[in-house]
């Protein structure tokens, strides 16, 4: 305890302007202090600042007194803070800010998988828990739950990337935005990160390869920003036809140099190359390449390159709470993406398309922990279905339930329960896969395979659906002698619901990017389908 406060006596005074008479041993040693404490950001206000609420700093004194942290995450909490003017890094009025979800994923896995025993804190995961499944939250900084989880998460954030990042990586001062702290100039922090020097060569993206190859990739934006963008291209240039010539073309091929999707090419005909050129722009833009443009596409090619810019940013951001060594296998869904990612360590197992919530239902960032499949599945449908969906469409058809294979079960507030039975037509199909988890999210297999042939796959409920669920049912089974293909296909198809338990468990991480480099070295942009990049760029940029 004498530490902890002497440690905070020691802040104090180090804030303050006093003239003291020192010691030269005195003064050496407050100057080695005052190195490791940022100063206080007072530019920073309600005005400006990425979070709404602040808090008192005579209220992390009290946290420092009650935890007992110990004089070095004192300072580094201290220091964190500073920067921030002392807002909140991990909650606003409206709940979890965006870091504080990436955050909360890490922090989950890292509990579960790792050996960071620290991170096992039942109070703090009762309040995220609570805030992850409120329909919606008001908070202010007076409340103290709130106050007690933000600062218990900063110092996991400490703790954690002091246990996790190679020493030196991470410098304290870089450890500390991790966490946006104030609207900026996006080119002005573009250029931040591009330009900044370290004398001893260690970078943080040494050690977060697709935060690295974000930053390489936002290098070239920044640069055709700076030499005045791309120009924008006319609707007309979808009815251009190979063979065509003119101005047009110039402009287009241009266009889709400046971006890399082509050489540079000066020639006014539409060629085998500028139809090469869209093809690799449709494709790294989530589109099948058929070398002929739509309005869509030619919306997307009009997005000026500092919303690109912005776009990275705003990523790069996202990438900084990845996994930083996952071992073992990992099923990685990106939600703008349409896509599952099997890993097996670094490395790609398989991929395959999936169909994630339509607008309004959401599908949710989260970790989870994939452990029963469920073959046969029942459809025990949700009551907000129920109730939207099902019982108007049973008041209107008394007959609907038995044409729909569905059945009743008795009911709940006046609303019948409801499920439908396994079978050909039931609508999580044949085969299920649970991550026990509190939004009612699972993977599962589906009658309606046409959604897989569309560019843009947003359709459901909220869970996520699976182009080949056999696959990854025998993926996951193949260490089970008991499960062969044929008894996986036969109980896909028995008509008689069945758990499978695996024998160890799978994490799970549902995940947000809209840019992304794939294995190939391309970028690729995604439609921000949730409008999430929308709403950090609005806090984050000028």
């Amino acid at each position: 305890m004498k530490k902890i406060l002497a440690a905070v006596v020691v802040i104090t005074l180090i804030s303050c302007n006093s003239e003291t008479t020192q010691t030269k041993k005195e003064k050496s040693a407050k100057t080695a202090l005052e190195k490791k404490i940022s100063k206080r950001d007072l530019t920073i206000n309600a005005s400006n600042a990425y979070s709404d609420l602040f808090l008192d700093s005579t209220a992390m004194i009290s946290f420092f007194i009650q935890e007992k942290p110990g004089d070095s995450l004192v300072r580094r909490i201290t220091s964190f803070y500073n920067t921030r003017n002392y807002q909140y890094a991990w909650f606003n009025s409206a709940g979890l800010t965006e870091q504080g979800r990436g955050f909360w994923n890490l922090h989950e896995y890292a509990a579960t998988y790792s050996n960071d025993s620290f991170l096992v804190n039942k109070e703090l995961s009762k309040t995220i828990n609570t805030l992850l499944n409120a329909s919606s939250v008001k908070l202010s900084a007076a409340q103290k739950n709130m106050l007690q989880a933000e600062l218990t998460l900063t110092s996991h954030f400490i703790l954690y990337t002091l246990n996790n990042v190679e020493e030196g990586f991470i410098k304290r001062k870089e450890m500390e935005r991790f966490v946006p702290r104030f609207k900026e100039d996006p080119m002005q922090l573009a250029d931040s990160l591009l330009t900044k020097k370290h004398k001893d060569g260690k970078y943080y993206a040494d050690v977060n390869e697709p935060y690295k190859q974000l930053k390489t990739q936002l290098q070239h934006y920044y640069d055709v920003a700076k030499a005045g963008g791309w120009p924008m291209i006319d609707a007309s240039a979808k009815s251009l036809k190979t063979g065509a010539g003119g101005a047009d073309i110039i402009l287009l091929k241009k266009r889709l140099f400046l971006s890399g999707d082509m050489s540079q090419d000066t020639l006014p005909v539409y060629d085998a190359a500028l139809t090469a050129g869209i093809n690799n722009f449709q494709l790294r833009h989530g589109y099948a390449a058929t070398g002929q443009l739509t309005d869509a596409q030619l919306k997307d090619m009009n997005v000026p390159v500092v919303e690109r810019v912005k776009q990275l940013l705003v990523n790069m951001g996202r990438m900084q709470w990845i996994i930083h060594q996952p071992e073992g296998q990992l099923l990685m869904v990106n939600i703008p993406e349409f896509k599952l990612h099997v890993m097996e360590g670094k490395n790609k197992a398989f991929e395959m398309p999936v169909v994630v919530g339509k607008q309004g239902n959401n599908t949710v960032m989260f970790t989870g922990n994939l452990n029963q499949v469920v073959f046969s599945p029942y459809w025990n449908v949700t009551p907000d279905i129920v109730k939207e969906e099902i019982y108007p469409a049973m008041q209107r058809d008394p007959n609907y339930l038995a044409s729909h294979n569905m059945e009743q079960t008795g009911t709940d507030g006046g609303l019948p329960v409801v499920r439908q039975l396994p079978g050909p037509d039931n609508s999580l199909g044949q085969v299920k896969f649970l991550f026990p988890n509190s939004f009612n999210i699972y993977f599962h297999d589906t009658p309606a395979k046409s959604l897989f042939q569309k560019d843009k796959r947003a359709f459901s409920h909220g869970c996520i659906r699976l182009a080949e669920p056999a696959k990854l049912a025998r993926y996951l089974l193949k260490d089970q002698s008991a499960w062969s293909d044929d008894k996986i296909d036969a109980a896909m198809n028995s008509g008689e619901e069945k758990y499978v338990k695996l024998q160890k468990a799978i994490p799970v991480l549902i995940t947000y990017y809209t840019a992304w480099v794939d294995a190939n070295g391309l970028l690729h942009f995604a439609e921000d389908i949730y409008g999430h990049d929308k709403d950090v760029a609005e806090k984050m940029f000028l």
